[in-house]
């Protein structure tokens, strides 16, 4: 399933999801016209588990504060179908977020989620010395607040049936549901891989984090019901 748009309006220009969008795609191009340069850049500013549970620099030569890579791996992606899927899903869903939290909390709602997705990756694959790099995580964090905000919306979705293809205006809580389910069954199979391939529990960690800190960020922001006199 590929969602294409929901039916849920945003009330307010979603200037941080826009930015957030332009920053990934600028970066990504840019190292792209580095050629070579581009695969460094990966293994000096993705994140990787073995740097930060043991401490130690892998690269001499590419040396980066290894707990600051949590930060920086979020705004790198490793081929163009990576970053147009991820830009999709935020473009799709972060407008709603966005409205809901604010510019300022938004943003750090998306920040922090990366960061818990990335931690929970590190921690199912501390041994692992493959960069991790990519905004699923975060983007994750986004799903998981839209779904328990607007389960009902509708997503425009285009399905796959073997050869055929139907575009189906499917409710959230499915479409992210069944996301979601489907992270969870790739990710137990992945604990302690040292090997490339999807960060699962990034996604996994990501969508959680999302959940919990959306409702946190949602019950900071509620207005009292009552005056002081």
């Amino acid at each position: 399933m590929i969602p294409l748009k929901d039916d849920i309006p945003s009330y307010s220009p979603p200037v941080v999801t826009v930015a957030l969008i332009s920053i990934n795609c600028l970066i990504f191009f840019y190292l792209l016209f580095l050629g070579e340069g581009f695969q460094l850049a990966l293994v000096k500013w993705g994140a990787i588990p073995f740097e930060v549970t043991h401490g130690v620099e892998l690269t001499p030569e590419l040396s980066f504060f290894a707990p600051l890579s949590l930060f920086s791996s979020m705004f790198l992606h490793g081929g163009f179908f990576h970053l147009a899927g991820n830009m999709l899903y935020l473009w799709i869903f972060g407008d709603n977020v966005e409205d809901e939290l604010g510019h300022v909390k938004f943003f750090l709602f998306y920040v922090l989620c990366g960061l818990a997705a990335s931690l929970l990756h590190i921690i199912t694959a501390p041994n692992s010395k493959v960069p991790m790099v990519g905004a699923s995580g975060a983007i994750a964090g986004v799903l998981g607040a839209y779904m328990i905000k607007f389960p009902r919306a509708r997503i425009l979705t285009l399905i796959f049936f073997g050869f055929f293809i139907r575009i189906v205006a499917v409710p959230a809580l499915f479409v992210l549901g069944f996301w979601f389910i489907l992270q969870l069954l790739y990710a137990f199979p992945s604990i302690g891989s040292a090997s490339g391939g999807v960060a699962w529990f990034a996604h996994v960690g990501g969508f959680l984090a999302g959940i919990v800190l959306f409702k946190l960020f949602s019950a900071l922001s509620r207005k009292k019901d009552y005056y002081y006199e």
